[in-house]
């Protein structure tokens, strides 16, 4: 397999924390978002990624690329089942891709690099604004996970029970970027504590953005 990935990208980070926790190996090659104006906007990455987002895999030399790391990490969990990302009961499994999709179609989204870019290269918005922009719907879409977390007898030492999931995945990501940039986590001991339990697993730790080769 190849993971076409930026060690900053948190949609890149999900993908390699599924993967280590499948056990699969892969190479990993770095895609820079900043550097020469952005390398995923080169003619050779976009025959892979019309969008020009990182991740993307490839599980075979000239298969098809597969895009948005949800459905990459959803191809996992259909193609090498063990060790489960989801449960088997019907309604645990929404709930777990309901707390991904509030992640990764909630947050993430409002606070991506070219949302950023947007603001201060054409809107003129300063980068004490930006950053305020990006504090206020990160913190506010991970006070809806903490509230969706703290009090479900579903919640383990993880997400879900004593093992890592698809949310894991999701959210331990999101949190190293709220932390980067200084967001206010203080009144959320759920998702604060089960970050700490993620981030002594090795599949985690090696998936950090300091852990990649293309680490700055």
């Amino acid at each position: 397999m190849k993971l076409y990935s930026y060690f900053r990208s948190s949609a890149s980070y999900r993908v390699r924390i599924a993967l280590n926790l499948k056990g699969l190996p892969y190479e990993l090659i770095p895609v820079h978002l900043l550097k020469n104006g952005g390398e995923q906007f080169s003619d050779t990455y976009r025959t892979l990624s019309p969008d020009a987002v990182v991740p993307t895999l490839l599980e075979n030399a000239g298969g098809p690329a597969l895009l948005q790391s949800l459905a990459i990490i959803e191809y996992l969990e259909e193609t090498y089942p063990e060790p489960a990302l989801l449960p088997r009961n019907a309604v645990d499994r929404a709930w777990l891709r309901s707390i991904a999709l509030l992640i990764a179609c909630d947050i993430h989204p409002l606070n991506n690099l070219r949302v950023l870019r947007y603001l201060t290269n054409e809107l003129g918005v300063s980068e004490e604004d930006k950053n305020r922009w990006y504090r206020h719907w990160c913190e506010q879409g991970l006070a809806s996970v903490e509230t969706l977390l703290a009090h479900d007898s579903r919640v383990g030492r993880y997400c879900y029970g004593d093992a890592p999931s698809l949310a894991d995945c999701l959210l331990i990501p999101q949190i190293a970027n709220a932390e980067r940039l200084k967001c206010d986590l203080s009144g959320m001991p759920t998702i604060l504590r089960i970050n700490a339990a993620c981030l002594e697993l090795a599949s985690f730790i090696h998936a950090s953005p300091a852990s990649q080769p293309d680490a700055e």
